[in-house]
């Protein structure tokens, strides 16, 4: 189901057909600001008139000029966006993009919620729903909450002895580790086990850990099959990738 408007204000929408356009359209904008990056950077020319990063929710993204509608179908996202590209530091303004994107993504969501006439209990859940996943800004920072058990794995690796390859291969391409039953008295979130550096989701079977910065990824967020990875001896992410690019 693709929400791009609404074509029929009467016909309802439940709280998951909601939850599903939102996590669509975060999905194409984290792609967006982690492995498209250079893509995005490019099409946001200070040089063009004001444009807007869309997501959609088929998990794609666009960067387009403002609907001509007054007032439009849905909330717009922050308008402009390529006129401050040179005036910071890349990372910054991307972290100042993905900020304005979980603005946009909050308010596209209850807007829906609202013409769906969503009551108090539905809009309780949708924000539940919302809330237990990272925000972009969260992703895209590296601030994404991560298990004491993952902070600890990757401390306890620095002073283990050498593995083999072959052990190496084992730990990088295995799904990043989750809380033990005994830590049940912390929060809830922290349950939930650590989360892919490109879409912040916590649910695929085949993960690969990027060399530099110890983020763990979907191998198909970062275009990694499994067989591939086998013939990769340090792996860095598209981020890390590219920040190496920039100062060299």
């Amino acid at each position: 189901m693709q929400m791009e408007g609404i074509q029929n204000p009467v016909v309802s929408r439940s709280v998951e057909e909601v939850f599903s356009d939102f996590r669509g359209r975060r999905a194409g904008l984290l792609k967006a600001l982690s492995t498209d990056v250079r893509k995005f950077y490019h099409e946001c020319d200070p040089d063009k008139e004001n444009l807007c990063l869309y997501g959609l929710p088929n998990e794609t993204w666009e960067v387009n000029l403002p609907v001509d509608e007054v007032p439009p179908e849905l909330p717009e996202p922050a308008l402009g966006i390529n006129f401050a590209r040179d005036g910071m530091p890349e990372k910054d303004w991307i972290s100042l993009v993905a900020v304005h994107s979980d603005s946009w993504l909050i308010s596209v969501a209850f807007y829906f919620g609202a013409r769906f006439g969503f009551g108090k209990n539905e809009r309780k859940r949708l924000f539940q729903m919302i809330n237990d996943l990272p925000t972009i800004f969260e992703v895209i920072t590296g601030n994404a909450k991560q298990t004491k058990d993952q902070s600890a794995s990757h401390n306890s690796s620095r002073s283990k002895p050498r593995q083999s390859e072959s052990q190496t291969k084992a730990s990088k391409m295995s799904p990043p580790p989750k809380e033990d039953e005994e830590s049940g008295d912390d929060e809830e979130d922290d349950e939930q086990g650590a989360v892919c550096g490109a879409c912040g989701d916590n649910h695929d079977d085949f993960w690969i850990c990027c060399d530099a910065c110890e983020k763990w990824f979907h191998g198909k967020c970062v275009k990694i099959t499994p067989a591939k990875a086998e013939h990769i001896k340090h792996y860095k992410c598209p981020t890390c990738s590219t920040n190496k690019k920039i100062k060299a």
